[in-house]
């Protein structure tokens, strides 16, 4: 899986359907743009391992490089999954040394309440620098680039 070539789509899970087979399902999103479906599987990365129930507000990562089939609602096959927050965002980026998002989209700002941790959820106690992160944040400024201290980071190694 490429990490370079996942893009977000954040919604509210509407309903969850049995897929092709016992190891996957359908999910259906509703987002701000409309009804997005996304099919996950044993490949699917989903984060703290959570069960996916109706009514979660999750953000699904799918490979743009992927082709997918041409119909309505669009259908996309899910790489990674998280349970995101109420008033909460998350962003996937490569991150420099001075934590500064590869596309200059977002500064990070560690503040010593934010959870660092690897994947599998043991804890990262080295700089987050020069990383690919998932980072759960709330608020940013108003500066070029914004600024955030977030709540949670996941380091993918």
């Amino acid at each position: 899986m490429s990490l370079e070539t996942l893009v977000p789509v954040t919604g509210t899970i509407m309903n969850i359907a049995r897929g092709n087979d016992c190891c996957s399902q359908m999910s259906a999103l509703r987002t701000a743009n409309g009804i997005v479906n996304f099919a996950i599987d044993s490949n699917t990365l989903v984060i703290d391992s959570r069960q996916l129930r109706t009514g979660m507000r999750v953000t699904a990562f799918y490979d743009s490089s992927l082709p997918v089939p041409l119909i309505f609602p669009p259908q996309y096959r899910a790489q990674i999954v998280t349970v995101t927050g109420r008033n909460e965002q998350v962003t996937l980026k490569h991150f420099n040394r001075s934590l500064l998002a590869s596309d200059r989209s977002l500064q990070l700002n560690i503040a010593d309440s934010t959870m660092v941790q690897t994947v599998n959820g043991q804890p990262f106690d080295c700089s987050p620098g020069n990383q690919f992160l998932l980072v759960y944040y709330s608020a940013t400024t108003r500066s070029i680039p914004p600024q955030a201290s977030p709540g949670r980071i996941i380091v993918f190694c």
